[in-house]
This record gives C-alpha cells, sequence and structure tokens, in this order.
C-alpha cells in the first residue's frame, strides 16, 4: 500500500457550493409563486394525484419534462403542495 500517511483535511472549494439555494433566490421564487399560483402542468398534476394516478401524473410530468428524474421530483413537488393544502384546510 505505501507509507501511510495522514489525510489532509482541505478547505472548502467554492464548486463544491454551485448550485445551493441561496436566501434571496428562494424569497422570490416564494414570492413569484404565490403571485402566479400553478403552473398548468403542475395543476393537471395535482388534479390525477388527487385521483391516486400516481403513475399516470408520472408519464404526464416525464413527457413534459423530458426525463424520469425531473418527473419524479415535480410528482413529488405537487403532493408537497397538496399535503400543504390539506394541512392549511385543517
Amino acid at each position: 500500500k505505501g507509507f501511510l500517511v495522514e489525510k489532509r483535511k482541505l478547505a472548502a472549494r467554492p464548486a463544491s457550493r454551485k448550485g445551493k439555494l441561496g436566501k434571496h433566490v428562494k424569497f422570490v421564487r416564494e414570492v413569484i409563486r404565490e403571485l402566479a399560483g400553478h403552473t398548468p402542468l403542475e395543476k393537471r398534476a395535482m388534479e390525477l394525484l388527487k385521483n391516486g394516478k400516481d403513475k399516470r401524473c408520472l408519464k404526464l410530468c416525464k413527457r413534459r419534462l423530458g426525463t424520469h428524474k425531473r418527473a419524479k421530483a415535480k410528482r413529488e413537488q405537487c403532493a408537497m403542495f397538496l399535503r400543504a393544502a390539506a394541512r392549511k384546510a385543517k
């Protein structure tokens, strides 16, 4: 294996922060969401989820968004919106 050395603790590189959501951007997106509401895709997806058609919702999202990963994220986001609305209704 070679000479055993202690692993150096390196400082975090700026590139490791890439894609992290900042406070200001998060706030702006929340304001826009509040004003504009949901997109037609999200409205349709939430309607499908209400009726228990999870797979159909995923297929719709995949068709519109292009990838399976993005579709799963969108479906989860729509489910989260529904849960939040149910919580607010209580």
